[in-house]
């Protein structure tokens, strides 16, 4: 019998999400994952947990087809932001700064000039976009060098695993 693969439009409820670095509660994950996807829909580019020249480390971060660095605030439950403060440390860091939270969320608590996206395992939508400020030319750089140095490095990580550490 011939084995039938999934197409991009079908999905196993049944598969296991898994963070790239592990560190995310499996809730984080599932929405992370459904962020990526729904990212990558769109045809941007997407790398989770990048660290930030600040010592934060951003739950996704997303290179736009026309250039633009978004950041995605992953938040599994109301307490999750009650407690994390730091989110307004990344915001010069992107020219537009979103919270991904699941559809059960109190979304009022979420500071209206940031962006909202709803997500699940699956998938997400942009229900809200934020106010756009953009990145000066040197943090720009700085942003498009760190993504690539991450990306390149986490590839290579893929192909061989003895080759080092990824940061």
């Amino acid at each position: 019998m011939a084995e039938r693969s999934l197409r991009v439009d079908q999905f196993d409820p049944n598969d296991t999400v898994v963070s790239f670095d592990r560190r995310q509660s499996p809730v984080a994950a599932e929405l992370q994952r459904g962020i990526c996807r729904a990212l990558r829909a769109r045809g941007h580019a997407v790398v989770t947990e990048l660290s930030l020249s600040n010592g934060r480390r951003a739950d996704v971060v997303s290179l736009t087809p026309g250039g633009e660095i978004w950041i995605v605030e992953i938040k599994s439950c109301l307490i999750d932001f009650q407690t994390d403060g730091k989110w307004p440390e990344y915001r010069p860091y992107c020219d537009r700064l979103y919270f991904g939270v699941a559809a059960d969320f109190p979304c009022d608590v979420l500071p209206a000039e940031a962006g909202l996206v709803l997500a699940d395992r699956f998938g997400a939508e942009i229900v809200r976009e934020p106010l756009e400020e953009r990145l000066n030319a040197a943090r720009r750089k700085a942003m498009l060098l760190a993504f690539a140095r991450s990306s390149a490095l986490r590839l290579q990580w893929h192909l061989d695993p003895g080759c080092g550490a990824l940061d």
